[in-house]
């Protein structure tokens, strides 16, 4: 080891095993198996006692976030081999913070039973296909449903109207499509221009969490608003041409 690789790794706060499962919240039985898996490079030897840094809290903080989405772990292994090994901790958690939920209400698990005490009514197949076809519910496991409580209400107005099982899952798919395109030029903007602005200037992880958050509101703001203004213009532009034919 060179003297300039000796004075950086002095620089790091080096952690035993003990403070790191403390620091991120996992069993010492975790850690090493996720070390011997490769998710999180072999701890630092000192003699006989091997230490940790914020690389290995980073990368181990990724894993739990990956976890909290339901990644399995070959997901997660396929998903770890795509980070350099060099990567900095700093953009380890722009990963965990792109992966953070969006939506400001969390989901609420029950039973079916549940779910139908909760509208008040009995819900047929079909009614159910319809919900998770507007998003408001989810089955994940058999059994077991993850609801936006909030929306659930409208959902059950739309059934009553007769709403359209085909017509949710065709919206359901359009949403899903163009939201795939936004995500994926929104993640690639953040990428090329944001963070290399942050890194720059030295700015600690917590701060692109800080950034990432304050941002969800204002995209999501942002989307409602043209979306509102093309519905606006889609309909001009169909008034107009009934006009003009109508002439």
């Amino acid at each position: 080891m060179t003297q300039t690789e000796d004075r950086v790794e002095a620089a790091r706060e080096l952690l035993t095993l003990d403070e790191l499962t403390s620091r991120v919240g996992m069993s010492v039985r975790n850690v090493r198996f996720y070390t011997t898996k490769g998710l999180v490079p072999p701890p630092i030897r000192r003699g006989r006692s091997g230490y940790y840094t914020s690389d290995h809290v980073a990368r181990l903080e990724l894993v739990r976030e990956l976890q909290g989405h339901g990644f399995t772990l070959a997901a997660i292994e396929k998903y770890l081999a795509g980070i350099p090994d060099d990567a900095a901790p700093e953009d380890i958690a722009l990963h965990r913070a792109m992966l953070a939920p969006w939506q400001a209400e969390v989901p609420e698990e029950m039973s079916r039973a549940g779910l139908e005490r909760r509208a008040g009514r009995a819900l047929d197949e079909e009614e159910l296909a319809t919900l998770e076809a507007l998003g408001i519910v989810r089955s994940p496991r058999r059994g077991r449903f993850e609801v936006a409580v909030s929306q659930l209400p409208v959902g059950l107005g739309l059934l009553d109207l007769g709403f359209p099982t085909e017509a949710a899952v065709a919206a359901g798919q359009v949403y899903a499509a163009h939201g795939r395109q936004i995500a994926q030029e929104l993640n690639e903007l953040f990428r090329t221009m944001v963070w290399p602005a942050y890194k720059e200037a030295g700015a600690p992880p917590e701060r692109i969490q800080q950034v990432v958050e304050r941002l969800k509101p204002l995209s999501i703001a942002s989307l409602v608003a043209a979306y509102e203004s093309a519905m606006d213009e889609d309909r001009r532009a169909r008034i107009a041409a009934r006009a003009s034919r109508e002439s």
